[in-house]
């Protein structure tokens, strides 16, 4: 897990901006996101310190500073419709006060986007083109202690950089370290669990310690182990002699009495201190979270602590919606439990590095990790992509992920690439070979993966061969040839289904065909998408008639910016104009929109997923001047039967399993026409307003049920928090869902209020947005149209505790208010 250097001796750093007021902030910690200096301009020797930046905008980071819009036509849909790219420059004006003279200083950045070159006091000391690797460099050379500095940033993202948005900026943490010259370097522990039983764990630990004095040091190495309650349950010390100016692994083995094993959704976590000691004196502490657990992927299954677990797995893109790329640990947290609470396990880090904070949050909720490195090789996919710096930078950006990673015990797989054009090219298996050595070299505890899309070339020309775990997308059809084929290979959907839809949007009569003046997709999840989508009913079967793969990874988890298929383009080239159908500019892929919304599909997969009694019913029931209509209604269930209701009326009760669907497909291997679900239950009913009620069966009784009732006029504005208290960091959010709603509490499903908001107290509005993907509202406003009935409106918290008000209004709704604490 991420690791955290903690200092022995109270460090004052003296940071100030130089805005206007030139005021000095004291921090007791290497905490370097606040006060930063910003400006979207290619200004002439903006790394000089004596470069005037007083009229630059103040920012703290993470920042995007393409999330603020505004969305044009001018930039391309497929990467968000939004300012992605220029150039742009960061300051910060800091000192270090002159007593810490003797130390090691340095600047640790988790991510910037992209292209960056850092600046300390004038001197140049580094550069780094992939906005997804962290990186860390040396300042002390350029220090002046007890005076002004100034870290300079100069970035130059390029637009198609990516195939979806990337956003732009230091859209991750950055951290300003000051060390013994004694100490463990960025990244210095590598923790695995090679035996586990339930008497005791065997613990391996690789400590590195660096020494940038000129003479020879006896050390101690000490390394302490606590529990989930902070109880130590073992300690092993070593003593070492570190030559001068020098690195040194030590390696440690240490026993775990009667483990607490870290398991899908039973995040059981311990934490390794590691401490270097100079004559009993404790000179560096450094912390690594990490978890015992052991992993096991055979051609029968993936086995997680000796039992066959099924992936039931998303991938995600990095955006976190209407934040942008900026990271934020809550928003990324409520993205998972989302996720969870559809039932899924695991994620894909599609197609980069994920941030730090997005595997603390799958370590800490107990959700497997497959981290990927690469969408591009040599070959191209989109003109500016990671192709122009793999020669020189892709050995460098693997092992950093993996250094960086490794010690996550959610992390299962190293994948070295998604859909790379090299399957298709002769000699691509050498490249692939190269990338799975390095895996291997920097963590043999962990198997390699990648993504393939072309079957059967990157099996024909060896390329599939040179990893671990072959991963397949979009290839259910030819599962079973697979294994026929290769019955010692161990594979996976890597990618599956891409069935698009809006939430809340029903178009009739059901069609395969998306409506183009809509700029929207059927909820009902008929509509035929791209090329390579199907339903996810196709990939449900193709799982259980072949049970010995892993499982699968829909795309994707969350709708994201960028990429609207099936607008703009419908099929995979990446170069070229996306903006055909303006303004579509973000996904329709996910069971759940940009604000974390579920769709109807959330609940599809939820039927398959989760064991806990739930039935879903769709759609909406307010159908005005369609009464006596035949309206399709579908109903996902867990349940063995579902019996449909309307105003009391029972329509049947239909059997999962027994009864089927028909569902539009026109895949590659299936049948073009109808694909008959047996995941779907489905009844053509007479519209008549009141309420649509389904009930689910086991054994003939009644578990659970769900109903619809027709809403009447919009007359209210109902807000709810996803937590009514959160923590006066400067940093927490709270997500509040913004519903109108009639006179008896229904939501109006086709409500599009202009709602306003205003915040007062110790807190200010983030962002708001609504789910549309063709919606061009900026996401920094602080009003919003409802969409199908809700909208969102994200809170944070300051620095001081007390509380924040929300006021919702619009015309001719009842306003209303929310109030969170803030502790």
């Amino acid at each position: 897990m991420q690791t955290y250097k903690l200092t022995t001796v109270l460090l004052f750093l003296a940071l100030f901006s130089s805005c206007q007021n030139k005021e000095i902030e004291v921090l007791a910690d290497q905490d370097f996101n606040k006060n930063w200096l910003f400006i979207k301009d290619s200004v002439p020797n903006a790394e000089s310190v004596s470069t005037d930046d007083s009229q630059w905008k103040k920012v703290n980071v993470p920042h995007d500073w393409a999330i603020e819009g505004p969305f044009s036509d001018k930039n391309n849909a497929r990467n968000g419709g939004l300012p992605i790219d220029g150039i742009a420059w960061y300051r910060k004006h800091f000192t270090v006060e002159a007593k810490n003279k003797n130390k090691q200083i340095s600047i640790e950045f988790d991510g910037v986007m992209d292209n960056s070159k850092v600046y300390i006091n004038g001197n140049f000391v580094g550069d780094r083109h992939y906005g997804y690797s962290g990186f860390e460099y040396d300042l002390t050379p350029f220090i002046k202690f007890g005076e002004n500095n100034v870290i300079a940033v100069q970035l130059a993202p390029e637009i198609l950089s990516e195939r979806w948005y990337p956003g732009a900026g230091i859209y991750r943490k950055v951290r300003l370290k000051l060390n013994e010259p004694i100490h463990i370097p960025q990244w210095g522990t590598y923790i695995t669990t090679p035996k586990v039983s339930d008497n005791k764990a065997i613990i391996n630990i690789e400590t590195k310690i660096k020494n940038t004095l000129n003479t020879t040091e006896n050390i101690v190495i000490e390394t302490t182990i606590l529990d989930i309650n902070n109880t130590t349950v073992a300690v092993s010390s070593n003593k070492i002699e570190l030559g001068k100016t020098s690195e040194q692994k030590q390696r440690q083995e240490i026993t775990v009495p009667n483990p607490t094993l870290w398991d899908i959704g039973k995040p059981n976590l311990y934490t390794a201190v590691s401490r270097v000691k100079i004559n009993n004196t404790v000179v560096d502490e450094y912390t690594t979270e990490f978890g015992i657990r052991t992993i096991e992927f055979k051609k029968e299954g993936f086995y997680l602590n000796g039992k066959a677990v099924e992936l039931n797995g998303v991938c995600m893109h990095h955006d976190l919606g209407p934040l942008g790329a900026a990271v934020n640990y809550r928003a990324t947290e409520r993205q998972m439990q989302i996720m969870q609470q559809m039932g899924a396990n695991a994620l894909r880090t599609s197609h980069n590095p994920p941030s730090t904070e997005m595997l603390q949050v799958c370590d800490r909720l107990g959700i497997v990790v497959i981290d990927e490195a690469f969408d591009e090789w040599k070959e191209a996919k989109v003109p500016n992509g990671y192709h122009k710096y793999f020669d020189k930078w892709a050995e460098k950006d693997l092992r950093d992920m993996i250094k960086r990673d490794r010690n996550h015990p959610s992390v299962i797989m190293w994948s070295i690439g998604n859909e790379i054009l090299e399957q298709g090219k002769k000699d691509g298996w050498k490249i692939a070979k190269m990338l799975n050595d390095i895996c291997h070299n920097e963590d043999n505890s962990r198997p390699t993966t990648a993504g393939f899309n072309y079957y059967p070339a990157s099996f024909t020309n060896k390329l599939a061969y040179q990893i671990d775990v072959v991963g397949v997308n979009y290839k259910p059809a030819y599962y079973a040839e697979i294994r026929e084929q290769n019955p010692y290979m161990i594979f996976y959907g890597s990618e599956t289904s891409s069935q698009t839809s809006t939430r809340g949007y029903y178009e009739l009569p059901l069609d395969k065909n998306v409506t183009k003046e809509t700029n929207q997709v059927s909820s009902y999840d008929v509509t035929v998408g791209p090329p390579w989508a199907y339903s996810p009913d196709v990939e449900f079967d193709a799982q259980e008639k072949n049970p010995h793969s892993l499982g699968e990874f829909i795309w994707t988890g969350f709708d994201y910016l960028g990429e609207p298929t099936p607008y703009g383009g419908r099929d995979n080239s990446t170069n070229g104009y996306w903006n055909d159908d303006w303004p579509s500019h973000a996904s329709y892929f996910a069971p759940v929109d940009l604000c974390g919304f579920p769709k109807d599909r959330f609940y599809l997969y939820q039927s398959q997923w989760t064991t806990e009694p739930m039935v879903h019913v769709l759609p909406h029931w307010n159908w005005e001047s369609k009464e006596g209509q035949t309206i399709p209604v579908y109903s996902y269930t867990n349940c063995e039967e579902v019996e449909l209701f309307v105003n009391g009326k029972s329509y049947g009760k239909k059997i999962k399993g027994k009864d089927l669907t028909p569902v539009f497909t026109e895949y590659n291997g299936f049948t073009k026409g109808a694909y008959n679900s047996k995941y779907r239950l489905s009844w053509n009913v007479p519209y008549q307003p009141g309420t649509l009620k389904v009930v689910g069966y086991i054994n003939g009784k009644e578990v659970t049920s769900k109903e619809i009732k027709t809403a009447g006029k919009p007359a209210a504005i109902k807000l709810i928090a996803d937590r009514n208290t959160i923590n006066a960091t400067g940093e927490d959010l709270s997500f509040i869902t913004v519903r109108v709603e009639d006179k008896d509490g229904n939501l109006c499903p086709k409500a599009d209020h202009l709602i306003n908001f205003k915040v007062s107290g110790n807190g200010s509005l983030e962002a708001v947005g609504n789910g549309n993907s063709a919606s061009l509202e900026s996401f920094q406003a602080n009003h919003i149209k409802s969409f199908f009935g809700k909208s969102l409106a994200i809170i944070r918290s300051t620095e001081n505790s007390g509380e924040i008000t929300l006021t919702a209004t619009a015309d001719n709704l009842t306003s209303t208010t929310i109030t969170i604490k803030t502790k």
